[in-house]
């Protein structure tokens, strides 16, 4: 039993690290104004990962949402303009 309780733990440090790397490449690509404050962003939840994995993935998973240009927290509907 201890040892599918360690394949599992595996398999989602493997799982985190690919999604890990993806982030990566995403924010290498992406332009030099744009790059600085993501890159910080995702070492802060690459740093995050070595203690808290599931914190990490959770914040990963936003991170990433944010890439996409999907906001977080949709403000636009109720902000008027120059607020």
């Amino acid at each position: 039993m201890a040892a599918d309780h360690r394949l599992e733990d595996a398999f989602e440090d493997d799982e985190l690290a690919r999604r890990l790397r993806e982030a990566h490449r995403r924010v290498r690509a992406l332009p030099s104004a744009d790059k600085a404050r993501y890159a910080r962003r995702y070492l802060a939840i690459c740093d995050l990962a070595k203690r808290d994995p599931e914190r990490a993935a959770a914040r990963l998973e936003a991170f990433l949402a944010g890439l996409d240009g999907d906001p977080d927290t949709p403000r636009a509907a109720e902000s008027t303009p120059g607020d």
